[in-house]
């Protein structure tokens, strides 16, 4: 065979010259370029096939170009993204680690109080009141009732037992909801999971700072708040915290640490505030109205609208049973049944004697308590529901609408232990101004038994006699003065009896200035006016101030034979868990002031009030008591005092302002609202005599000598009160 070499292959040209036959060499395709072109010699075919060739070089490149340059475009932002991916996740790594190494153990989380509470205790050991926040003790998720940690999952985080901390998918469904409604995407709903919400409860970890925020309240509302720098924060703090805990510490932390209205910590105390029950014990009803409270605490508080806080439970119940947590009839059951306030709940009674108690505790023991503090008080809370009832029962129906006319209760044994108090009309409050223990008002005609107790401990009999007559004395440095009786008429000489009952008020300064004006003072202080006496002879008409209590807690003295008291309402004080307490009971019985057989005279004379005297109005049925009125210049305030063999009672009536009472008097309106405290009070005792002594009457004493033609009178030595009498007479120039 022949050589080949130069020779034109033996095959058909293609179309398209420029591309080399397959397994050719790029030489040997341009070798052969100028030899095609020669042999071809530019006529209209090979034109026409030199055009196809061009066109086709030029097409593929092009769309080569563009495949190639989205290509590099993919390639770009791959590579920024996963770069970005890694730097985010770098950070977010270290960020978390970092606050992984900061969380503290579990134990340490679940109450972080600044602040104790205080639990006040009634005399029975029942809990009527709270101040501060209280926490009824740790729970954990595993041991809290289903029912309630069902409820606290459907309502805030459905998805809690499945995400690692953070749900993209509730976030983006609450900026929606958030723009939809014309909010910012992190003003409203949150989209928070319980963790993140954990997060916000724990502060991300920052401790309250006195020194940067004013009030626990402020540094809560800061650690809420729910901006973009806050929602970016609460990523790392939630990862950190799904890393650290289990998804039941993470709950605990939650049912531990939530506020849930009223002064309520944490879902235990809720459930004993609202239910007098543990949270390990509530039910479906109760728990679906304590998982309610976490959306608003204040405004779905069942304290404040138990209807309104039904409502809210109603929409959790429909929720655990869209969730499968409970059957249909279950749901059914529950809303067929919804929770109910516990009594002591619902009474809320008490609160103007819980402050009382909490303002004369210690400040460190009470308001300013570091530790959770069990007060065990005096109060009785059938005697507090008494008293309330009464008083609003007297305004209802003898006051017309619209008065802003006040009064004030106190119910006291003899020893001084307080078992009553209000402090206002309203009486479901807590802070309000207290009348009762903070008022310092007139007493009038109430203070004028002192004058009497001086009077009988010194020798009077109540079958005495004094002068009732018009009566001037020259004050000095303010000139005469001359007092006068409230119907501006006189009796002439009367028992002391009868000048008390009907509150005669020359009579009641002829007794003063007989006895002394400082002895009057001292008697009145021992027995437990604490206010600056007036040092005049208005002294003995009650134109000095005291308190309600005060006045109270004095006739508390007499009614026990004449021995000072104390008014108090600690038994005792004991710090949470501890069994010893602190210190015990705070007032009681003190130094006698009179003489007992004084004071069962004088309880004589001020039975005689209610009997037949300016006090009719508070006669009880079957039941003796005594008593006196009381009533200030301008009735500007309104008292009835008095007592039985059981129990001591005070009333206040007047206005805030001092404006005059309309037609009221100590004898009237304050008079049957002592009485219709004191037949609730009593109702179911027995009747007891009051403990007194009834004096022998006596005949009127000679003031004049006889007519000389009458027969003289058989010489008689006069006794005390007659010299007492008589030196009064001929001092102060009083007239027969």
């Amino acid at each position: 065979m022949g050589s080949t070499s130069g020779r034109t292959p033996l095959v058909a040209e293609r179309r398209g010259a420029g591309r080399a036959p397959a397994g050719g060499t790029t030489k040997a395709r341009t070798r052969s370029a100028p030899k095609t072109a020669a042999r071809t010699g530019g006529g209209n075919g090979g034109g026409r096939g030199n055009g196809g060739g061009r066109s086709g070089r030029g097409g593929k490149p092009r769309r080569g170009i563009v495949s190639r340059f989205f290509r590099w475009i993919g390639r770009l932002v791959w590579g920024i993204a996963w770069r970005v991916t890694a730097v985010v996740a770098l950070v977010l790594g270290t960020v978390t680690w970092y606050f992984y190494t900061q969380l503290p153990p579990l134990s340490e989380l679940l109450d972080a109080r600044t602040r104790g509470s205080v639990t006040l205790l009634d005399h029975e050991g029942e809990v009527f009141a709270w101040r501060g926040e209280t926490f009824g003790g740790q729970i954990t998720a595993t041991q809290v009732s289903p029912h309630l940690r069902n409820a606290v999952v459907a309502t805030e985080d459905r998805r809690f037992y499945r995400h690692f901390g953070v749900s993209p998918r509730g976030i983006a469904s609450a900026i929606r909801i958030n723009l939809s409604e014309g909010r910012g995407p992190f003003e409203g709903n949150g989209g928070s999971t319980i963790t993140q919400q954990v997060a916000k409860l724990l502060c991300l970890g920052v401790a309250f700072d006195p020194a940067q925020w004013k009030s626990e309240a402020e540094y809560e509302s800061d650690c809420r708040r729910g901006s973009m720098v806050r929602k970016i924060k609460e990523v790392p703090y939630a990862l950190a915290m799904e890393w650290k805990y289990s998804k039941n510490d993470i709950l605990t932390i939650y049912l531990n640490r939530a506020y849930l209205g009223a002064g309520a910590r944490g879902f235990e105390a809720a459930a004993q505030r609202y239910f007098g029950t543990s949270a390990n014990k509530v039910d479906p009803a109760q728990a679906a109205m304590l998982a309610g409270l976490l959306v608003a605490p204040s405004y779905y508080a069942p304290t404040r609208s138990l209807e309104r806080a039904q409502g809210r439970a109603n929409v959790i119940i429909g929720l655990m049973q869209q969730q499968g947590y409970l059957t249909k009839a279950e749901a059914d059951q529950a809303r067929a049944n919804p929770a109910r306030l516990s009594e002591a709940a619902e009474a809320r009674a008490g609160g103007y004697f819980a402050d009382w108690v909490v303002e004369t505790t210690p400040d460190f023991l009470a308001r300013d308590t570091t530790e959770d503090v069990i007060i065990h008080t005096t109060l009785d809370q059938h005697l507090q529901r008494a008293a309330e009832t009464a008083l609003a029962d007297v305004f209802a129906t003898k006051v017309k609408d619209g008065s802003k006319a006040q009064a004030a209760v106190v119910v006291m044994s003899a020893d001084g232990a307080v078992r009553a108090m209000v402090g206002g009309r309203k009486t479901q409050v807590a802070g309000d101004f207290n009348r009762a223990t903070q008022a310092m008002r007139q007493t009038g005609s109430a203070f004028k038994p002192f004058v009497y107790a001086v009077a009988l401990d010194l020798g009077y009999s109540p079958a005495d006699f004094v002068e009732d007559a018009p009566l001037t004395i020259n004050v000095r440095g303010s000139g005469p003065w001359s007092p006068k009786n409230y119907t501006n008429t006189y009796r002439g000489i009367v028992p002391l009896t009868e000048a008390l009952k009907h509150s005669l008020n020359t009579a009641a300064v002829r007794i003063s200035e007989a006895v002394g004006r400082d002895n009057v003072r001292r008697v009145a202080t021992d027995f437990g006016i604490d206010s600056d006496l007036a040092a005049g002879p208005a002294l003995a008409l009650g134109v000095s101030e005291a308190t309600l209590l005060e006045m109270t807690g004095a006739y508390a003295g007499i009614l026990n034979g004449g021995s000072a008291v104390t008014p108090y309402g600690v038994i005792e004080l004991r710090l949470q868990g501890e069994k010893k307490p602190l210190f015990g009971q705070g007032g009681g019985i003190g130094e006698r002031v009179i003489s007992e057989q004084a004071a069962r005279l004088l309880t004589y004379m001020m039975s005689e009030v209610i009997n037949s005297g300016t006090g009719t109005r508070a006669r009880l049925p079957g039941r003796e008591a005594a008593g006196k009125t009381g009533t200030t210049q301008a009735a500007r305030d309104a008292w009835f005092v008095g007592f039985t063999a059981d129990y001591v009672a005070g009333v206040w009536m007047g206005y805030d302002d001092n404006t005059p009472l309309a037609g009221v008097t100590g004898g009237g309106l304050p008079a049957e609202i002592w009485r219709e405290v004191m037949i609730r009070v009593h109702d179911g005792l027995p009747a007891r005599p009051l403990p007194m002594i009834v004096p022998t009457p006596r005949a009127p004493p000679v003031v004049n000598p006889p007519p000389a033609e009458a027969p003289a009178a058989p010489a008689r030595e006069p006794d005390l009160a007659e010299r007492i009498l008589n030196e009064v007479l001929g001092t102060i120039g009083g007239q027969p």
